[in-house]
């Protein structure tokens, strides 16, 4: 090895080590993680397009690695708590659009993301189930959006929304928490956690679409003979 390439190899060292030695410790990292971890779980409540699920999951993987016992219990209450609020703050804008003559962006926005066959599903559900069902809607990706938006067009009161969307959100938290300790144990370091959280969040998310496509299609119902049609009809 050249003399210059030692020196670049020793600067590079030494650099890293710079880095290294400024990583922030736990305690700062806490104190900025969880009020971010807390603005984009709430976003993503009011804007559906932040992924959520990947953002605990990741915060869980990061927390695992932590020495502080209590750093799991934060981010479930922290994400759950963000989750509900978010939750809330979203019906509450979607029930002004319903009652107003003009209705409302995050109205419009709500029914331009609920499929017309997911919604017939969230309203059937909604009637054989009542608020149980937003606590699938929860883990199904995918499932909220119909879901809520089934809530609002049968006028359910604010009350009884958050009644069953509490344990929804306290059931997402959990699940995706899961995701990310299971993410985090695998590898040593807490980057390596993030990206297989990150990754096992897609397949967990991606799982249903897939079983749907590889599921057989229904047999149709067989035709009726001539026979039991003229019964049916009264002319037999």
């Amino acid at each position: 090895m050249t003399a210059a390439g030692t020196l670049a190899g020793a600067a590079w060292a030494d650099g890293l080590h710079q880095v290294v030695a400024h990583v922030p410790p736990e305690s700062t990292q806490q104190a900025v993680g969880y009020p971010s971890l807390f603005l984009l779980v709430v976003l993503g409540s009011l804007v559906p397009v932040v992924p959520t699920g990947a953002v605990v999951s990741s915060a869980a993987a990061v927390a695992f690695h932590h020495s502080s016992p209590l750093a799991l219990l934060f981010v479930f209450v922290v994400a759950s708590g963000a989750a509900f609020l978010g939750d809330l703050g979203l019906y509450w804008l979607g029930r002004r659009g319903v009652h107003s003559r003009n209705g409302s962006r995050w109205l419009a926005r709500l029914r331009a993301r609920a499929a017309p066959e997911r919604l017939a599903q969230a309203q059937q559900r909604l009637r054989e189930h009542g608020v149980l069902v937003l606590v699938l809607s929860r883990l199904v990706p995918a499932g909220r959006i119909p879901v809520m938006l089934a809530c609002l067009l049968a006028a359910m009161p604010p009350r009884r929304f958050a009644r069953g969307d509490l344990p929804a959100c306290l059931a997402w938290a959990a699940t995706y928490q899961l995701i990310g300790v299971l993410g985090g144990s695998l590898f040593p370091e807490p980057w390596q956690g993030v990206a297989a959280a990150i990754g096992l969040t897609v397949l967990f998310g991606a799982a249903p679409a897939v079983w749907r496509r590889l599921r057989p299609a229904p047999a149709p119902a067989p035709a009726p003979a001539v026979g039991e049609e003229r019964t049916a009809d009264g002319n037999g």
